[in-house]
């Protein structure tokens, strides 16, 4: 076939299309004689194309239809094109594994082996896969066999016929198969050794949970006993030779490859240690000088080949002790030892590719399982069992493990393995490295259905899954210690206060001694009260130890306690309501401004059992309780302090809500997008505030005046106020406006206005414990030099002679937020023109703003302030994303309505909409105004005061991380994050503010 240079066949196009990476090599390959209806038929050019590798698939099947007869060749091809299911199985191996295409070519016939496609083929179990070894009666008959039956099991693996559990659970079986038959052989090969002994071969590790790897070694104890009339030495000796060469058989190397090796170096003693023991000579050193580990790895047992009795004998005389092993002394500590020199064994530049052995590794889910196994397995027969996942739902169905984290453990570790399997498919190599070629990242993310981006998706996923693994398996993994802790009751000798210090101060107390001193005024005596604390603390202690400050949080759950204590309903809500108990441990260890509201009205705990309690209430809702609140009132001082009630329960439940969606729960995992939780915090304040000041409103009217005021009268909010993005610790920026009423003097609706704003501040101000609410009216005209209440018709006069840039400015964002609604609709109305100019800004007015933030830039940042934290005026931070955004408004306002909000985010998607700014820019300033704007709030939720700023304090540090979804030890990735977000936020400001 030739084509035109520089002009592509319609064959290589349609290859492209298809995701073949080298079409000109793939074209050559379709030329072949052997391979020209596959060039002609569409239907095999698709189911290429399907493939995790479409090159590869087409060099595969080249080789395999080259390596045929023409007649069997022809009956292939045809099959291929007729029987979809054969055409997925063979096309979906060859394009995910060199090493079996290389089987294929030499063995082209095998390919026969995937046309079955019955009910007793999808699942097989031993007994069929014995059938498939039937007749290998040497090695490389019975290598060749096994790769037979290797090359079904990818099949269905590749075509999703079966989940990475079944694959993993038929590779042990074949695995079981294969032992058997080996072992056959070596009986075979030595008959009076067979004769002379009873030998069973027992499954440790991955084989013996029915988990296995593609290509893993499979761990193997061997126990043998003689038979009557033959010396036990005698037997042993047979034993050991019958043994070796079983594992010669799997172990060793020919033209036909390997099947994988059998090891036995966990036996006892290890290498050092005899191959074959008797069952009393194992017995006996387990019983004497058997470690921890030993015990931890003796978990999956389970007898495969030889003689079944024997293997039964077996692991029914070491079950007993696996179940005990946790009442060994530093039973605990040896476990998370062991699991720390796995990771620091890694090499350096490995751990970041290596899914098995690192942190957030498959290793990490399987030794949180079986540490919680080995721990309440002990009075516990349901979770004995030597599947990982098995075990796993067995844990989440006794409660030892939460149902959200149970499923995201299951979801991580099927996909670690997926990936696992996929990586050692390709060679049938024993690696758990992931490939750093593209090549090979793109195969792997196809092959496990990744096609739009399949590198990106890949990496995404995959380090989602780890970060899942790594947080759960630190939470996980000390919970045995918990339960032992909390259970702790003074005088008691079963964990003393010296190991019980120890513990808690792993899990990362900073004062254990004053921990454990809590945990006894808690849960010590026989009262139902601290029995139901006994049975809380446990899984409170885990969520304390998650979180940056874990004394904190058990200081406040007591302070907590002891004054709800005597209430019937809050321990049983605690215990009965499966959020309610994790909510109060996050909200309790999250900082400093949620704890302070819960202890001064406890009683609000009853919100965080409540599916619907965290949802913020409606501006409607709280109004019409606030005003009710004061009309029940004696007197305005009395009115206002019940609506400062309101304001600190709504303002804890916006905290709580804000903690929680941002941590996640068991009932409610982290919301994925940190917008969502951004507005919803600023609308909630932002509501809470504005009813604050209709109360407080309402309460200065009635004190003097009764029910009407001589003069209509309104509050507009401005700033953060009337964008509805206010923090927990932002000012409420006001403008007051007035009309008098008809028939009343001017100059007496003034003195009017004044004195109810006088006395509404004069209320708000009052000495309280609650947070402030500070009213800042400074943006009003003239600033603090101006009137503080001014008529309608003033403020429109002075906007249509004397107003400034600024101040046009600073009108973006008013919005009536109390008072009289239509007087509040008639001031907008007012000032529409000058904020949104019909004519646009002139030049000589975007220069002056540009002027006006540079000068603000310059003068206003904080002394000795880093300029790339600096949340409000800081390098890309609120002040350049919200100018910027401003500057569009008043630019584009007028002509395009979807500009004329209050709100910044709003706005930006607006100018997004119109083509005003790019995409990726109007993502790049949304990322970095919603990132500042949590900090801010995360600073006053961990210290209790507002800030611009990161706390340098590394326990409040740590905080603030943990807040925005970084672990602990992380906090320089934080900065580094917040440094690399907003250094890109003020590159788009440079160019769409300033011009540059």
């Amino acid at each position: 076939m030739t084509t035109v240079p520089g002009r592509r066949s319609s064959t290589f196009t349609r290859l492209l299309r298809h995701g073949f990476t080298d079409p000109s090599a793939a074209e050559r390959l379709l030329d072949l004689p052997e391979l020209s209806s596959v060039r002609s038929d569409p239907v095999l050019l698709e189911a290429l194309g399907a493939t995790a590798d479409p090159d590869l698939a087409l060099q595969g099947l080249a080789r395999l239809v080259e390596a045929e007869e023409a007649d069997e060749r022809r009956v292939l091809l045809d099959t291929l094109v007729t029987a979809k299911p054969l055409r997925d199985r063979l096309l979906g191996v060859l394009g995910a594994s060199e090493a079996l295409g290389d089987h294929l070519a030499r063995h082209p016939r095998d390919w026969q082996a995937l046309v079955t496609y019955e009910a007793t083929d999808l699942h097989p179990g031993v007994a069929e896969f014995e059938q498939g070894l039937a007749g290998a009666d040497d090695p490389d008959s019975l290598r060749v066999a096994y790769r037979r039956c290797l090359l079904a099991i990818a099949a269905r693996d590749v075509c999703g016929t079966t989940d990475v559990a079944e694959a993993a659970a038929e590779l042990a079986d074949l695995a079981t198969a294969t032992l058997r038959a080996a072992l056959a052989i070596a009986r075979t090969a030595a008959p009076a050794d067979a004769a002379r002994c009873r030998l069973a071969v027992i499954a440790m590790g991955k084989c013996g949970g029915h988990e296995l790897n593609y290509v893993s070694d499979v761990d193997v104890i061997f126990v043998a006993e003689p038979i009557e009339g033959f010396e036990e030495s005698a037997a042993v000796q047979a034993a050991t030779r019958l043994a070796a060469h079983m594992m010669r058989i799997c172990s060793d190397t020919t033209v036909e490859g390997t099947i994988w090796p059998v090891d036995a170096n966990l036996r006892p003693e290890g290498r050092n240690g005899p191959l074959v023991r008797t069952l009393s000579s194992h017995l006996a050193y387990y019983q004497r000088w058997a470690k921890t580990w030993e015990f931890q790895a003796l978990l999956k047992a389970r007898p495969v080949a030889g003689d079944p009795e024997l293997g039964a004998e077996y692991v029914d005389a070491v079950s007993p002790l696996v179940w005990q092993a946790a009442d060994r002394e530093n039973f605990v500590p040896d476990v998370q030892k062991m699991r720390r020199r796995v990771v620091d064994n890694i090499p350096a530049d490995r751990i970041d590719r290596e899914i098995k052995l690192g942190p957030g590794g498959l290793r990490d889910v399987e030794f949180a399982v079986q540490l919680l196994q080995l721990v309440h397995g002990r009075s516990d027969a349901t979770l004995r069992s030597g599947t990982t996942l098995s075990a796993l739902r067995a844990l989440a169905a006794g409660g030892y493990v939460g149902r959200v984290d149970a499923a995201q453990l299951d979801d991580a570790y099927r996909f670690l393995r997926a990936m696992e399997h996929r990586i050692q498919l390709y060679r049938l190599r024993r690696t758990h490295l992931v490939p750093e070629d593209a090549p090979g990242l793109r195969r792997l993310g196809r092959s496990l259905g990744m096609r739009t981006d399949p590198i990106t998706e890949l990496n995404q996923a995959w380090k989602r899954h780890a970060s899942v693994v790594r947080r759960l398996h630190e939470k996980l993994f000390y919970r045995p210690l918990l339960d032992a802790v909390a259970q702790l009751a003074p005088g008691e000798s079963r964990l003393s206060a010296k190991a019980a210090v120890h513990r808690l101060e792993a899990l990362g107390y900073a004062d254990p001694a004053a921990a454990l001193r809590h945990l006894e005024a808690l849960s010590s005596g026989v009262s139902r009260k601290a029995a139901i604390q006994r049975t809380l603390l446990p899984v409170l202690l885990g969520w304390f130890a998650d979180s940056a400050d874990p004394d904190a949080g058990l200081l406040g759950f007591r302070k907590v306690s002891d004054a709800l204590g005597k209430t019937p309903w809050y321990l049983r809500l605690l215990r009965d309501e499966g959020a309610a108990a994790e909510n109060l441990a996050r909200v309790l260890s999250a900082g400093r401004l949620a704890p302070d509201l819960l202890l001064r009205a406890p009683e609000a705990v009853a919100l965080l059992g409540d599916p619907q309690g965290l949802k913020p209430r409606t501006r409607e809702h709280l109004e019409q309780e606030v005003l009710a609140a004061v009309g029940r009132a004696d007197g305005a001082e009395s009115a206002v302090a019940a609506v400062r009630g309101v304001r600190r329960r709504e303002l804890f439940r916006t905290t709580a809500a804000d903690l929680i969606g941002s941590y996640g729960t068991e009932e409610n995992p982290a919301e994925e997008d940190p917008g969502a939780l951004v507005d919803r915090v600023g609308s909630a304040v932002t509501d809470l505030n504005a009813v604050t000041i209709a109360g407080a409103l309402r309460a200065a009217v009635r004190e003097q005046w009764g029910d009407t005021l001589p003069t209509r009268f309104a509050v507009i909010g401005m700033g953060r106020f009337g964008g509805h993005e206010l923090g927990y610790g932002s000012d409420a920026d006001v403008l007051f406006v007035h009309s008098p009423r008809e028939g009343v003097d001017e100059q007496e609706a003034g003195r009017a206005a004044n004195a109810v704003v006088a006395e509404m501040r004069r209320l708000l101000q009052l000495p309280t414990v609650d947070p402030p609410l500070i009213i800042d009216a400074d943006l009003r005209p003239e600033g603090k030099s101006g009137p503080l209440v001014r008529t309608l018709a003033s403020y429109e006069a002075y906007y249509r002679r004397w107003s400034l840039v600024w101040e046009s400015q600073a009108l973006l964002r008013a919005e009536p937020v109390a008072g009289d609604a239509e007087l509040g609709r008639e001031f907008i109305e007012s000032i529409d023109t000058l904020r949104y100019p019909m004519e646009g800004l002139g030049e000589d007015a975007v220069r002056e703003i540009r002027r006006l933030k540079a000068r603000m830039e310059s003068e206003r940042l904080p002394r000795g302030a880093d300029p790339t934290l600096h949340t409000k005026l800081g390098r890309g931070g609120l002040s350049d994303v919200e100018w910027t955004v401003q500057l569009m408004q008043m630019q584009h306002g007028w002509v395009e309505p979807g500009l004329r909000t209050t709100r910044t985010r709003e706005a930006l998607a607006a100018a997004r909409a119109a083509e005003l700014i790019s995409g990726e820019d109007a993502q790049t300033l949304d990322e970095a105004w919603v990132l500042a704007t949590r900090v801010r709030n995360a600073v006053m939720l961990v210290r209790g005061r507002p800030g611009d700023t990161f706390p340098s304090g590394p326990r409040e540090l740590t905080a603030v991380g943990r807040y925005l979804g970084y672990e602990p030890g992380h906090v320089g990735d934080m900065l580094d994050d917040y440094r690399r977000i907003t250094r890109r936020a003020r590159a788009v400001v440079e160019e769409r503010f300033y011009g540059a």
